[in-house]
């Protein structure tokens, strides 16, 4: 025997022990044993640290670097000893029916072992461990597939024509079936067929998986400064086993694995054959930028005011400072209430407008400031499809499509009028529960059963109504309240699952001249830097502050959560009627939470209070507003920026206003919820 293989030999034994893998190994093999029953293969798994291997061993640890494959022998001859040895499973015969799986901790950090299908060249011929990235576009269902098989002699006179485990086929990295079961087989003592032995076939789980470079989401959005290009591809993954059902759609994961090429036919197919999965969670940045933190400093006299400054000159690459404030201030609270976890608190949007372009563009640039902001191509699907699968197994493959990809941040969907009742019913029924349903039949792809398969769609969405294409589809009514705006071209239910319904301030016939100029300017100059707030509060900024805020973990005081409860309740009572009941819908409450936890986030606090809540109420009642018409309450269109912010003396002009609603609001849950008691600073 080769030293240098039985030095590796030794040295494998030595780590296994040493790290706990021997204790393993043993629990596994009486897993085996317990069972009495013959396998033609027995599958372990052994945990690899290559630091810890390196370490031992350099050579062995280049080894399984290098040569996955066959440093995963090495390991099956020491598993055989130990087994034979210790007499760990009696019904194992041959060494060939050991089947281990190397999975590796992780790769060394440097650049020889990262896998990018997006850049050449790309050796996927190599058989040895490689770390990549990407982003789950499509899933397979799970399927069967053969992890090993035993073969027999055809020759009855052949001594290998029964009993024994000498001809045992095993599973490799990238194999399609027919390559691991064949019929061309011929005995090496009589050269006899080999026909398999069909009663000791050995099963596993299989799932085909499609990602993509997370590159792409720089491609879905609407707007971006950068300027480079990049190939995208998207790349096979191969699931088995333990590892089946592990990936979710959307998700972001780091995985590592050996790359291989499967031959479908005359097409050939790069994939990678997965050994450990890792989700990928990008933190947000712990710092802001100095021109912030001097902004909150000099707003630090009132919780209004960092925010009313904030809206004022956000996006000013886009609109000039000061023109669409409340939508602007909309925007950023949309934009810190993103998060893809479970049971977060969503904020959808949805813009009444005739002024399309400029509104498209403030938000195909808003949707820029967070890593998944995806605006939906009108051509493919919102919520997740059904497909058969592309690699020849017949078996169906699920879809992300936009609204899966955007998890975590905003989908944009553009103009909700050019959908039609199908797709706006689908719509309005994921905004409610926020899970998408896809519907699997069996007879179609090879299955004894049809399947449900749940989805979770943990995104905001972002949309606009055009007014006046929507007023030339359709007769409008007459029999409007006072506030109340006509959005009869899509179902009254949609858009109450909205959280917020928002007219422009500008109508198409009258822009103000301030933004007349500012497209002009960027019309003959698109790089032309037109304000000092966009000098000084940059784009990166923005990113930068919006990952900050949004990651802040906030609650509810108990004088904020009061006053919701009674905004609610009073509201409740007053925006009724004999036949329909309250048109206050039980979403209501969750929209005011949700808004009054974004402008907490969007003050860099973690607390709630009643001034947080006074905005969300504003917001939410002009909503209503639109919707339903005006209420006992009566604010204003504007009342969340009455005034223009020009200057400090314009800020004390609105909290002194904010004040005095803040009066009007206690006054009305005093005379419409009865039993409410609010607790006032005063007090």
């Amino acid at each position: 025997m080769d030293p240098e293989i039985q030095k590796m030999r030794e040295v494998a034994l030595v780590y296994l022990d040493r790290s706990g893998g021997l204790q393993k190994f043993v629990h596994d093999c009486k897993r085996y044993n317990d069972s009495k029953q013959s396998y033609a293969v027995y599958r372990f798994i052994i945990s690899i640290n290559p630091s810890d291997i390196a370490e031992l061993d350099a050579t062995l640890g280049n080894h399984i670097l290098h040569n996955p494959l066959q440093a995963a022998q090495i390991f099956q001859s020491v598993c055989f000893i130990a087994i034979k040895t210790l007499s760990l499973i009696e019904q194992l015969q041959t060494e060939a029916q050991i089947s281990i799986l190397l999975k590796p901790t992780h790769l060394p950090p440097l650049p020889s072992y990262v896998l990018s299908f997006s850049a050449y060249p790309f050796n996927y011929t190599s058989q040895r461990f490689y770390m990549s990235e990407g982003i789950v576009i499509a899933m397979g269902t799970v399927t069967k597939y053969t992890q090993g098989a035993r073969f027999l002699c055809t020759e009855e006179t052949c001594p290998l024509s029964e009993g024994r485990f000498r001809y045992i086929r095993v599973h490799c990295p990238g194999a399609t079936e027919s390559a691991t079961v064949r019929t061309d087989f011929v005995c090496s003592l009589c050269s006899s067929p080999l026909q398999e032995d069909m009663k000791f076939r050995v099963l596993g789980d299989k799932q085909i998986v499609e990602m993509i470079d997370a590159k792409v989401l720089n491609a879905l959005k609407g707007y971006s400064n950068d300027n480079s290009h990049f190939r995208i591809q998207a790349f096979t993954v191969f699931l088995r086993d333990e590892l089946a059902n592990k990936m979710t759609l959307g998700n972001h994961y780091r995985i590592i694995g050996i790359p291989a090429c499967v031959q479908n036919g005359l097409q050939a197919t790069a994939c990678i054959e997965v050994n450990s999965v890792q989700l990928c969670k990008p933190n947000g940045p712990s710092f802001l930028s100095d021109n912030f933190k001097c902004l909150l400093s000099l707003t630090s006299s009132s919780c209004w005011r960092f925010t009313a400054v904030l809206a004022n000159i956000f996006a000013s690459q886009v609109v000039p400072p000061g023109t669409y404030n409340t939508l602007k201030l909309a925007i950023l609270l949309s934009l810190v209430q993103t998060c893809d976890k479970e049971n977060a608190d969503y904020l959808d949007l949805l813009i009444v407008t005739s002024d399309t372009l400029v509104i498209d563009r403030l938000l195909n640039y808003s949707l820029c400031l967070l890593p998944r902001g995806i605006r939906h191509p009108p051509s493919s699907e919102i919520f997740p499809s059904v497909s058969k699968d592309k690699h020849g197994t017949g078996s169906a493959s699920i879809q992300a499509c936009s609204a899966v990809l955007a998890k975590g941040g905003v989908c944009y969907i553009g103009d909700l009028s050019s959908y039609k009742k199908d797709k706006l019913e689908l719509l309005q029924s994921v905004l409610e529960s926020r899970t998408t349903t896809v519907f699997i039949p069996g007879k179609k792809y090879g299955e004894e059963a049809d399947q449900q398969v749940t989805i979770a769609v943990q995104t905001n969405f972002w949309s606009f109504l055009d007014v006046d294409s929507s007023s030339k589809k359709h007769i409008q009514k007459e029999n409007f309240l006072i506030g109340q705006m006509d959005v009869s071209l899509i179902p009254a239910n949609l858009v109450d699952v909205f959280g917020l319904l928002i007219y422009n301030e500008f109508p198409s016939c009258r822009l103000s001249s301030p933004l007349v100029h500012h497209i002009l300017k960027k019309a003959i100059n698109p790089e032309a830097v037109l304000y000092k707030a966009s000098q000084q509060f940059r784009t990166q900024d923005y990113e930068e502050f919006i990952l900050f805020a949004k990651n802040l973990h906030v609650e509810l005081s108990s004088e904020a959560e009061n006053l919701i409860q009674g905004y609610y309740l009073a509201s409740r009572r007053v925006r009724k009627d004999s036949i329909h009941g309250s048109t206050l819908s039980a979403s209501a409450l969750k929209i005011l939470i949700s808004l009054s936890k974004a402008h907490t986030k969007l003050s860099l606090r973690q607390t709630v209070l009643q001034e947080d809540a006074l905005i969300a109420i504003l917001l939410l009642e002009s909503s209503l507003t639109l919707k339903h018409g005006t209420s006992a309450l009566c604010v204003a269109p504007n009342s969340v920026f009455p005034f223009d912010l020009s200057d400090e003396n314009s800020l004390q002009q609105r909290d002194i206003y904010l004040m005095q609603c803040h009066h009007q609001l206690l006054k009305f849950i005093a005379a419409y919820g009865p039993g409410i008691h609010i607790t006032t600073n005063e007090e």
